[in-house]
Parts: C-alpha cells; structure tokens; sequence
C-alpha cells in the first residue's frame, strides 16, 4: 500500500510539474494517498495510547499530508534538500539497525540515504538536476512513514527531533503568511532561508548551516534512547529547538542587515 500511494504521489507530482494542477484537486490526491499510508499502519502500532485511535490516525493522516508539503516547500534551492533529506534518512537507518524500525522501512532508509547522496553531485550549486514535485513529494510522503513508525516504536521525542529544522522553517512560515492574509497555497519566498537567499547570505553557507544542525539533532534523537525519562526527552526536545532557534535567527539576521 505504500509503494503504491508512492507511485500515485510521483505521477502526481509528474503531472503537476508538466500541467501545474490547482491547489484543491492537488490537495484531494495528497490526501487520498497519505489515507492508503496511514492504512498500512497495524492497528497496534499506537503512537499516544490514551486518545481514541481515529483521532490519533486521523492527527496522523493531517501530518503526513502536511510533510508531503513542507519536503516540497522547503525544496527552495540547491542542496537545500540533500543537507536535510541525507542526516535524516542516515539517523533512521542508524534507528534500523538498532532494531527500532521494521526491517521494510529500515531498507527504505538505507535506500533513500543512498539515494540522495547519488542526487547531490548534480543538484551541487548551481544545479543540473532538481528533485520536483515528482520527486519532493514522494520522498515526504516515504519521511512521514518512516517517522510515524518510529514514534510508534517509543521514539516520539527522536520522530519530532530528525525532522526539526524543516518543521520549523515550514509552519512558522506558514503561520506568518495566515497571519498576513497571504495566500498559502501559492508558491513564495517567505522561507527563513529563501529571504536569507535573497538578503545576499550564501547558499553554502545555508545549507551548511542546516547541514549542521540536522546532524546535531541526528545525535539528540539518538541520544534519546538513552532514556525512556519524560523530562529527559524534554530536555532533549528543548535542545533541539534551542539549535533549529538560533539557525532560524541566524537567517533572520541575515535578512535584517540586508535591508539596511
């Protein structure tokens, strides 16, 4: 069932990219294939046990669908998605191979690291080769899957830390345009590291800058399984956002000297 909401997310992004669809019918087939997803999760494969299991797989199917997104949204310049996309895909390999992913989702891991890394030469400033929606959105939908079967393994904490950077960049964003009353299903440049772009900071030092912090967080999600300790997986979390913060500002700052 995965494979095929894989295959049906790439023709769709085929299509999009070709014939730009509009923003609901692009939506409905989002939705349609993170349900077959979502279905393929085992029934006692729980995440929160104490909420009713259509609203946990009902949070569950809104987060997929919303990672479908932001991997396309955050897919703004070269190697942006290689600086996230390898530390990620590396840390739930590393996951797998201590036993904390199903042996599937673990090869897909492997599979996708390797993947990209094969990607990253021919997307290296300025780029030859770019991922697309055809590429963008399967590859989230795969990262969502993966990362909902990890936070249904015990690991919530180590699930929120990998993807961290991309979920911060992408939701405030995103909360800023609604806030503004701008369009958010149009495409943009509101991203903190897209306005960075355009403030004159450079790309290298963007995405080494996420490069690094997706490694730290890499480290904090392992170190997670350090301890099963509610406060300690806080504590972890909030070092987390404490790093993703200061990258985030970095790029703010960036924009503030540019408009001077």
């Amino acid at each position: 069932m995965v494979l095929c909401a894989v295959i049906l997310l790439g023709l769709v992004g085929a299509i999009d990219d070709a014939r730009p669809l509009g923003a609901g019918p692009r939506l409905v087939l989002q939705i349609a294939v993170a349900i077959l997803v979502v279905a393929a999760i085992p029934p006692e494969l729980r995440i929160v046990y104490w909420l009713p299991v259509w609203l946990e797989r009902a949070l569950v199917l809104l987060g997929a669908v919303w990672f479908i997104n932001l991997v396309n949204f955050m897919d703004g310049i070269d190697w942006m998605s290689v600086a996230e996309i390898v530390p990620l895909t590396a840390g739930l390999t590393i996951f797998g191979l201590m036993g904390e992913l199903p042996r599937d989702a673990t090869v897909v891991a492997a599979g996708l690291f390797g993947a990209i890394l094969g990607f990253a030469p021919f997307n290296r400033p300025v780029a030859r080769l770019f991922l697309g929606d055809v590429g963008s959105l399967p590859v989230g939908l795969l990262l969502a899957w993966m990362l909902v079967l990890l936070a249904t393994k015990g690991h919530f904490a180590a699930a929120i830390l990998l993807p961290l950077y991309y979920l911060a960049d992408a939701t405030i964003t995103l909360l800023h345009r609604f806030k503004r009353g701008a369009p958010i299903t149009e495409a943009h440049r509101d991203h903190f590291y897209q306005r960075a772009v355009d403030s004159g900071y450079g790309i290298y030092r963007i995405v080494g800058a996420v490069f690094t912090i997706n490694l730290v967080l890499v480290l904090l999600a392992l170190a997670s399984t350090l301890s099963p300790s509610t406060a300690y997986q806080l504590v972890l979390l909030a070092f987390g956002c404490a790093g993703v913060g200061i990258v985030l500002r970095n790029f703010q700052a960036a924009v503030a000297r540019g408009a001077r």
